[in-house]
Protein backbone atom coordinates (compact mmCIF):
# COMPACT_ATOMS: atom_id res chain seq x y z
CA UNK A 1 0.00 0.00 0.00
CA UNK A 2 1.21 3.55 -0.67
CA UNK A 3 2.87 5.84 2.40
CA UNK A 4 1.42 8.64 3.85
CA UNK A 5 0.61 11.90 1.79
CA UNK A 6 0.38 9.89 -1.98
CA UNK A 7 -1.56 11.08 -4.08
CA UNK A 8 -5.25 9.16 -4.29
CA UNK A 9 -4.72 7.74 -7.95
CA UNK A 10 -3.38 4.82 -6.73
CA UNK A 11 -1.90 1.66 -8.85
CA UNK A 12 -3.17 -0.94 -6.68
CA UNK A 13 -3.39 -3.93 -8.96
CA UNK A 14 0.69 -3.63 -9.44
CA UNK A 15 0.89 -5.33 -5.93
CA UNK A 16 0.78 -8.40 -7.15
CA UNK A 17 2.42 -8.35 -10.57
CA UNK A 18 5.26 -5.57 -9.02
CA UNK A 19 7.21 -9.22 -7.79
CA UNK A 20 7.24 -11.25 -10.79
CA UNK A 21 7.76 -8.32 -13.68
CA UNK A 22 11.21 -6.87 -11.61
CA UNK A 23 12.16 -11.05 -11.45
CA UNK A 24 12.10 -10.75 -15.74
CA UNK A 25 15.09 -9.99 -17.56
CA UNK A 26 14.79 -8.22 -20.89
CA UNK A 27 17.42 -8.72 -23.13
CA UNK A 28 18.03 -6.82 -26.37
CA UNK A 29 21.06 -5.95 -28.80
CA UNK A 30 22.35 -2.69 -29.50
CA UNK A 31 25.17 -1.49 -31.57
CA UNK A 32 28.34 0.07 -29.83
CA UNK A 33 31.45 1.72 -30.65
CA UNK A 34 33.37 -0.98 -29.27
CA UNK A 35 30.94 -3.88 -30.83
CA UNK A 36 28.07 -5.80 -30.14
CA UNK A 37 26.74 -5.27 -26.22
CA UNK A 38 23.71 -6.43 -24.39
CA UNK A 39 21.31 -4.09 -22.86
CA UNK A 40 17.70 -3.67 -21.90
CA UNK A 41 16.92 -0.03 -22.71
CA UNK A 42 13.28 0.52 -24.39
CA UNK A 43 13.21 3.48 -26.97
CA UNK A 44 9.93 4.78 -27.96
CA UNK A 45 8.71 7.04 -30.85
CA UNK A 46 10.55 9.68 -31.97
CA UNK A 47 7.72 11.85 -32.08
CA UNK A 48 7.97 12.61 -36.02
CA UNK A 49 10.94 14.74 -37.73
CA UNK A 50 13.20 14.50 -40.42
CA UNK A 51 14.48 11.02 -39.54
CA UNK A 52 18.21 11.80 -41.98
CA UNK A 53 18.27 15.24 -40.77
CA UNK A 54 18.04 13.87 -37.13
CA UNK A 55 20.27 10.80 -38.08
CA UNK A 56 23.26 13.16 -39.05
CA UNK A 57 23.07 15.48 -36.62
CA UNK A 58 23.75 12.33 -33.78
CA UNK A 59 26.62 10.57 -35.70
CA UNK A 60 28.80 12.57 -33.35
CA UNK A 61 28.25 12.10 -29.86
CA UNK A 62 28.97 15.26 -27.78
CA UNK A 63 28.68 14.22 -24.14
CA UNK A 64 30.92 10.89 -23.28
CA UNK A 65 30.00 10.52 -19.87
CA UNK A 66 27.45 11.73 -16.82
CA UNK A 67 27.88 11.14 -13.34
CA UNK A 68 24.17 10.92 -11.72
CA UNK A 69 24.09 9.73 -7.81
CA UNK A 70 26.40 7.28 -7.23
CA UNK A 71 26.96 6.14 -11.07
CA UNK A 72 29.32 7.38 -13.54
CA UNK A 73 27.61 6.24 -16.34
CA UNK A 74 29.09 6.24 -20.62
CA UNK A 75 26.69 7.63 -22.84
CA UNK A 76 25.25 5.73 -25.67
CA UNK A 77 24.59 8.74 -28.28
CA UNK A 78 24.70 12.17 -28.98
CA UNK A 79 21.83 14.92 -27.14
CA UNK A 80 21.72 18.42 -27.72
CA UNK A 81 22.59 20.01 -24.35
CA UNK A 82 22.33 23.88 -24.04
CA UNK A 83 24.81 25.63 -25.52
CA UNK A 84 26.69 26.24 -22.24
CA UNK A 85 27.74 23.25 -21.97
CA UNK A 86 29.25 23.01 -25.13
CA UNK A 87 33.18 21.00 -24.98
CA UNK A 88 32.48 19.36 -22.08
CA UNK A 89 31.76 15.55 -22.29
CA UNK A 90 31.48 14.80 -18.99
CA UNK A 91 28.61 16.57 -16.73
CA UNK A 92 27.40 15.99 -13.51
CA UNK A 93 23.94 15.86 -12.62
CA UNK A 94 22.06 16.45 -9.72
CA UNK A 95 20.04 12.91 -9.13
CA UNK A 96 16.83 14.96 -7.39
CA UNK A 97 16.17 18.17 -9.13
CA UNK A 98 18.27 17.22 -12.24
CA UNK A 99 19.74 20.15 -12.70
CA UNK A 100 23.38 20.00 -15.05
CA UNK A 101 27.06 21.23 -13.51
CA UNK A 102 30.26 21.17 -15.26
CA UNK A 103 32.26 20.35 -11.94
CA UNK A 104 32.14 17.15 -9.38
CA UNK A 105 32.40 20.27 -6.68
CA UNK A 106 30.11 22.64 -8.29
CA UNK A 107 27.62 19.17 -8.02
CA UNK A 108 28.20 18.74 -4.26
CA UNK A 109 27.74 22.81 -3.50
CA UNK A 110 24.74 22.10 -5.17
CA UNK A 111 22.86 19.23 -3.57
CA UNK A 112 24.39 20.55 0.24
CA UNK A 113 23.21 24.31 0.18
CA UNK A 114 20.71 24.86 -2.99
CA UNK A 115 18.98 21.60 -3.49
CA UNK A 116 15.75 21.10 -1.54
CA UNK A 117 14.37 18.29 -3.66
CA UNK A 118 14.79 14.53 -2.70
CA UNK A 119 12.30 12.75 -5.00
CA UNK A 120 11.07 14.29 -7.99
CA UNK A 121 8.71 16.98 -7.98
CA UNK A 122 5.36 15.49 -8.87
CA UNK A 123 2.61 13.30 -7.34
CA UNK A 124 3.56 9.97 -5.91
CA UNK A 125 1.09 7.59 -7.15
CA UNK A 126 2.61 4.08 -6.11
CA UNK A 127 4.86 3.01 -3.75
CA UNK A 128 5.28 -0.88 -2.59
CA UNK A 129 8.88 -1.28 -0.26
CA UNK A 130 11.31 1.10 -1.92
CA UNK A 131 9.83 1.76 -5.29
CA UNK A 132 7.69 4.53 -5.96
CA UNK A 133 6.09 6.35 -9.31
CA UNK A 134 5.81 9.91 -9.30
CA UNK A 135 3.27 11.53 -12.11
CA UNK A 136 4.53 14.52 -13.46
CA UNK A 137 2.70 17.36 -15.66
CA UNK A 138 5.18 18.82 -18.34
CA UNK A 139 3.55 21.87 -18.38
CA UNK A 140 4.09 22.82 -14.21
CA UNK A 141 7.16 21.41 -14.10
CA UNK A 142 8.81 22.05 -17.52
CA UNK A 143 12.68 22.12 -16.89
CA UNK A 144 12.87 19.03 -14.91
CA UNK A 145 11.49 17.42 -17.91
CA UNK A 146 13.16 19.15 -20.35
CA UNK A 147 16.50 17.78 -19.07
CA UNK A 148 15.18 14.55 -17.97
CA UNK A 149 14.90 14.18 -22.13
CA UNK A 150 18.31 15.78 -22.74
CA UNK A 151 19.19 12.85 -20.32
CA UNK A 152 17.28 10.59 -22.15
CA UNK A 153 18.54 11.24 -25.78
CA UNK A 154 22.16 9.87 -24.26
CA UNK A 155 20.60 6.61 -23.91
CA UNK A 156 18.20 6.61 -26.97
CA UNK A 157 19.12 6.67 -30.71
CA UNK A 158 15.45 8.16 -31.95
CA UNK A 159 14.12 10.18 -29.29
CA UNK A 160 13.85 13.94 -30.81
CA UNK A 161 11.23 15.76 -28.10
CA UNK A 162 13.49 17.81 -25.87
CA UNK A 163 11.56 21.12 -25.40
CA UNK A 164 8.27 20.63 -26.40
CA UNK A 165 7.15 18.99 -23.10
CA UNK A 166 3.80 20.51 -22.18
CA UNK A 167 1.85 18.07 -24.26
CA UNK A 168 2.67 15.11 -22.08
CA UNK A 169 2.74 13.52 -18.32
CA UNK A 170 6.13 12.03 -16.95
CA UNK A 171 6.17 9.14 -14.98
CA UNK A 172 8.81 8.28 -12.99
CA UNK A 173 10.10 5.30 -11.41
CA UNK A 174 12.38 5.50 -8.38
CA UNK A 175 14.03 3.33 -5.60
CA UNK A 176 13.91 5.05 -2.08
CA UNK A 177 16.96 4.54 0.59
CA UNK A 178 18.11 7.18 3.51
CA UNK A 179 19.47 9.61 1.55
CA UNK A 180 16.46 9.71 -0.75
CA UNK A 181 14.95 8.63 -3.66
CA UNK A 182 17.17 8.05 -7.14
CA UNK A 183 15.82 7.51 -10.74
CA UNK A 184 15.95 4.39 -12.20
CA UNK A 185 13.46 5.28 -15.35
CA UNK A 186 10.47 6.81 -16.64
CA UNK A 187 7.97 6.84 -19.43
CA UNK A 188 6.09 9.76 -21.22
CA UNK A 189 2.94 9.91 -23.07
CA UNK A 190 0.30 12.58 -24.21
CA UNK A 191 -2.29 13.96 -22.63
CA UNK A 192 -4.72 13.73 -25.05
CA UNK A 193 -4.06 11.10 -27.72
CA UNK A 194 -6.55 10.57 -30.17
CA UNK A 195 -4.93 6.89 -30.79
CA UNK A 196 -5.22 5.87 -27.34
CA UNK A 197 -1.43 5.97 -27.08
CA UNK A 198 -0.30 5.15 -23.66
CA UNK A 199 3.70 5.35 -24.01
CA UNK A 200 5.73 8.05 -26.20
CA UNK A 201 9.28 7.61 -24.65
CA UNK A 202 10.70 4.69 -22.22
CA UNK A 203 13.67 4.16 -20.49
CA UNK A 204 15.79 2.22 -17.78
CA UNK A 205 18.34 4.08 -17.02
CA UNK A 206 21.38 1.84 -17.62
CA UNK A 207 22.50 0.95 -14.11
CA UNK A 208 19.22 -0.21 -13.59
CA UNK A 209 19.10 -2.44 -16.28
CA UNK A 210 18.58 -6.32 -16.91
CA UNK A 211 16.54 -6.22 -12.94
CA UNK A 212 12.49 -6.09 -14.95
CA UNK A 213 12.31 -2.57 -14.63
CA UNK A 214 11.25 -1.80 -17.91
CA UNK A 215 8.65 -5.30 -17.58
CA UNK A 216 7.41 -3.07 -14.50
CA UNK A 217 7.05 0.29 -16.61
CA UNK A 218 5.58 -1.11 -19.51
CA UNK A 219 3.05 -2.69 -17.22
CA UNK A 220 2.46 0.21 -15.56
CA UNK A 221 1.45 2.34 -18.39
CA UNK A 222 -1.54 -0.66 -19.24
CA UNK A 223 -2.48 0.13 -15.33
CA UNK A 224 -3.17 3.67 -16.17
CA UNK A 225 -4.83 2.61 -19.29
CA UNK A 226 -7.37 0.41 -17.39
CA UNK A 227 -8.22 3.37 -14.72
CA UNK A 228 -8.20 5.69 -17.35
CA UNK A 229 -11.19 3.02 -19.02
CA UNK A 230 -8.99 2.89 -22.01
CA UNK A 231 -6.92 0.11 -24.34
CA UNK A 232 -3.66 1.59 -24.61
CA UNK A 233 -0.74 1.01 -26.90
CA UNK A 234 2.78 2.62 -27.28
CA UNK A 235 3.54 5.23 -29.91
CA UNK A 236 4.22 3.36 -33.31
CA UNK A 237 6.77 2.93 -35.10
CA UNK A 238 8.52 1.44 -31.87
CA UNK A 239 12.37 2.19 -32.38
CA UNK A 240 14.02 -1.50 -32.82
CA UNK A 241 14.50 -1.41 -29.11
CA UNK A 242 11.07 -0.48 -27.99
CA UNK A 243 10.05 -3.48 -30.22
CA UNK A 244 12.07 -5.87 -28.92
CA UNK A 245 11.25 -4.63 -25.72
CA UNK A 246 7.57 -4.90 -25.83
CA UNK A 247 8.28 -8.54 -27.81
CA UNK A 248 9.64 -9.53 -24.78
CA UNK A 249 6.72 -7.96 -22.17
CA UNK A 250 4.19 -9.65 -24.34
CA UNK A 251 5.83 -13.33 -24.56
CA UNK A 252 5.84 -13.04 -20.55
CA UNK A 253 2.37 -12.12 -20.15
CA UNK A 254 1.04 -14.37 -22.62
CA UNK A 255 3.04 -16.89 -21.07
CA UNK A 256 1.54 -16.35 -17.69
CA UNK A 257 -2.05 -16.21 -18.93
CA UNK A 258 -1.77 -19.72 -20.67
CA UNK A 259 -0.38 -20.95 -17.61
CA UNK A 260 -2.73 -20.48 -15.83
CA UNK A 261 -5.10 -21.69 -17.65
Amino acid sequence: NAGNGVNNRKVSSLEEEGGADKKADVKSRKKAESGERNNNAQGGNDHGGDHDAHDEVTKIKNIQTIVMGDYEIDAWYFSPFPEEFAGYSKLFVCEYCLKFHRSRDALQRHVKLHCVLRHPPGDEIYRKDNVSMWELDGERMRIYCQNLCYIAKLFLDHKTLFYDVDPFWFYIMTECDSRGHHIVGYFSKEKFSEESYNVACILTMPPYQRKGYGKFLMSFSYELSKLEDKVGSPEKPLSDLGLLGYRSYWSQVLIELLKNE
